[in-house]
């Protein structure tokens, strides 16, 4: 590991009396996005407005930044996925303590009604991590219909269904979280004075009023706007948004998740700004064509097909107008000889985009030329970290990276790998280094024959045996056409809960999976002839794996080995676990298994042992000014609360299925409430239930 290198500090600001107005006069970008703000702010009465005023402009017919809303505070309400702006997953409700967490009790139980048909798991996973704003709580299910309840009570005050066809489901039936915006511009009472804005598996924006669940009809047509315009032909399933949109200046920004390992020639990655009351274009970020795109596609056209896509939910500096959006991988994930020059710059990075314009302020690769799957799936966090403004960016491969938000620059230390193993596919580029956090990870040291784990003598034996077989050089081992070891895996790391954190304590909390890939690239006839088969092909898809059409491999992959004997995995507990890093020296205070062994055991049968072994786990956790975190995301179907200082766990609930979501927590009438979507998650075999619990203290 080489020494960090960082990519030096800001410049420093021009000498007194420099000519700010004078475009064409060097300018440090911090000043530039302030500036451009106080004199937007300020039109008419500075006489260097009008040289600057185009800079405020984007591909539409609207200037969103005179639409900036108030944002509402995280406390007694929950008004971004996030919590707040910051998405630091922090409320600073402090009614239920670590003393008396125990109380806990249910306040209500809510059901959505959505079930997938014949009652099923299905492809259900709803992962739903609800808004709550004055009084209410406003949600989407896995299947997009828009729901509101009595934040207090769970009853209902109106349902909006819009329809989705189940041909769109992609891997799962998912929708992560809706966001909202208020329009400042209007009168108090006005219908869709708030809206909520919601994103669906068949790529659509719908906007409704809070209030009454009725359609904003200004918003594009009748309150809705096709996502598909520009991106091609139609396929179900194989362009479809899961994640919360995020507002900005008045500007509603989404991705799409893209189906991994389809076709180089899959859908666009593109991301796209949207008039938030109107619902036009205001802005389209093509990475490989991003002036010839800015305002869609000339005639006859799609924005740029097989590029990185943004399938997680950005998050936004209001104030400086930036947003930041966590990227994934090119169309094909497992090969990259193929990929154009725009994508191995832009692949798996943090991309910083004028909210307003859509332009490129500045990127960070986490993974150079990825083959791997690191795609950034958690949204980042943004903070101030030793005097400067800051955003926190966590990955899938365990590196956990701390920027200057104005500039991109690294404020933790960054090292490089170098002297990686190359493998032996030709024609392949493997990256010959890699950056790496020199602050903190949460990736664990590499696997040995050793860490072979097994409930007989027999199963470790067999484990022992299977490792030896296997292709593995420690991280980073390249693509081969032999069953290879991936690890960390493709579930992380930490991935779509994000992390949480906790300024005031100066801790971060990170839930993450310790599970190796096993994976083999399928060479092209091969594949051909096992039938993979992209979404959408008329001979439809019989074989296992990812076709990768396009490209000279397929690919099987899947989440660590098991056992021939027990079924159990070859590799030694825990499988995941939740970690508290001091922010100020990214040491670790503590680590500990997240999820004990009720639902697990040998041959698939739960052993109802309520052993802590660490399981694997998706979704993450919020915090609580009482120094409480609380959790589900394990494969165990409880929720708990966790001591934030020592990682003792204080209380537990049992959910009708697992607890994949974000939890949130939040206040009525003086009464603090913690609220989590116990709706199961269909990959991670935790059941399916449409429950919605609230918890509260007793009367």
């Amino acid at each position: 590991m080489g020494a960090a290198r960082l990519d030096g500090p800001a410049e420093p600001p021009p000498p007194p009396g420099v000519d700010l107005c004078a475009r064409n006069k060097p300018m440090n970008l911090f000043l530039h996005i302030r500036l451009r703000r106080q004199l937007l702010a300020l039109a008419g009465a500075l006489l260097c407005v009008p040289a600057l005023s185009a800079l405020g402009q984007g591909g539409g017919t609207t200037e969103p930044l005179s639409r900036k809303a108030m944002p509402i505070p995280v406390g007694a309400d929950w008004p971004y996925y996030g919590g707040d702006g910051t998405a630091q997953r922090f409320s600073p409700l402090s009614q239920i303590t670590p003393a008396n967490v125990r109380q806990l009790e249910r306040a209500f139980v809510y059901h959505t009604g959505d079930l997938p048909p014949g009652g099923s798991a299905g492809k259900y996973a709803a992962e739903t991590t609800p808004l709550k704003i004055g009084d209410s709580l406003v949600m989407c299910t896995a299947m997009n219909r828009l729901i509101s309840i009595d934040a207090a009570t769970g009853a209902e005050r109106w349902r909006f269904d819009p329809e989705v066809p189940r041909e769109a489901i992609p891997y799962g039936a998912t929708c992560r979280g809706v966001a909202a915006y208020t329009d400042p511009e209007r009168a108090e009472g006005k219908p869709c004075k708030v809206r909520v804005i919601e994103a669906t598996l068949d790529a659509r924006l719908i906007a409704l009023d809070l209030s009454t669940g009725e359609p904003c009809t200004e918003f594009g047509n009748g309150g809705q706007v096709d996502l598909w315009e520009g991106i091609g032909d139609k396929v179900p399933g194989f362009y479809a948004v899961t994640a919360a949109p995020t507002v900005v200046g008045g500007v509603v920004v989404t991705g799409a998740q893209v189906k991994d390992g389809q076709a180089e020639d899959a859908p666009s990655g593109v991301i796209r700004g949207f008039d938030a009351v109107t619902g036009a274009l205001v802005w389209a970020w093509d990475l490989a064509a991003p002036e010839e795109m800015r305002s869609g596609p000339p005639e006859g056209k799609t924005y740029t097909r097989g590029t990185p896509n943004m399938w997680t939910t950005a998050t936004a500096d209001e104030a400086r107008g930036i947003v930041y959006l966590p990227l994934g991988n090119s169309a094909v994930d497992y090969y990259g000889s193929n990929r154009s020059e725009a994508e191995n710059a832009y692949a798996t990075s943090l991309v910083a985009l004028d909210a307003a314009t859509g332009e490129e302020l500045w990127h960070f690769q986490t993974v150079r030329h990825d083959l791997w799957d690191y795609d950034l799936g958690s949204q980042p966090t943004l903070l101030d970290y030793k005097g400067e403004p800051a955003i926190l960016l966590s990955s899938k491969q365990g590196d956990l990276f701390i920027l200057n938000r104005e500039t991109g620059a690294p404020l933790t230390p960054v090292g490089e790998l170098t002297d990686l193993p190359q493998g032996d596919i030709e024609p392949e580029y493997v990256a010959d280094s890699q950056p790496v956090s020199l602050w903190a990870t949460l990736r664990k040291p590499p696997l040995t024959e050793k860490r072979m784990w097994g409930m007989t003598p027999i199963d470790q034996l067999y484990c022992r045996i299977r490792f030896r077989q296997m292709v593995y050089d420690g991280y980073l081992t390249p693509p081969s056409t032999r069953n290879y070891i991936q690890y960390p895996g493709y579930y992380g790391g930490n991935d779509w809960g994000s992390v949480a954190v906790d300024t005031s304590r100066g801790l971060l909390i990170a839930n993450y999976n310790d599970i190796p890939n096993l994976t083999r690239l399928v060479p092209r006839a091969e594949a051909d002839a096992e039938g993979m088969r992209p979404v959408g092909s008329p001979e439809g898809r019989a074989g296992r794996g990812q076709p990768q059409v396009g490209a000279p491999y397929g690919v099987t992959t899947n989440a660590g080995w098991r056992s021939g004997l027990t079924e159990l995995p070859c590799t030694q507990p825990p499988y995941g676990g939740i970690t508290a890093i001091d922010l100020a020296t990214g040491d670790t205070v503590w680590d500990t298994p997240l999820g004990t062994a009720l639902r697990n055991g040998p041959f698939g049968l739960p052993s109802r042992l309520p052993l802590k072994i660490g399981t694997p786990n998706n979704g993450g956790a919020v915090l609580t000014g009482s120094g409480l975190i609380f959790i589900g995301a394990a494969v165990d179907n409880l929720f708990r609360a966790i001591d934030i200082e020592t990682g003792e766990t204080l209380w537990t609930d049992a959910l009708p299925a697992g607890g994949q979501a974000n939890p949130i927590s939040y206040e009525v009438d003086g009464r603090q409430y913690v609220l989590i979507a116990a709706t199961g998650h269909h990959a991670m075999e935790t059941g399916v239930s449409d429950a919605i619990i609230a918890y509260r203290l007793p009367d």
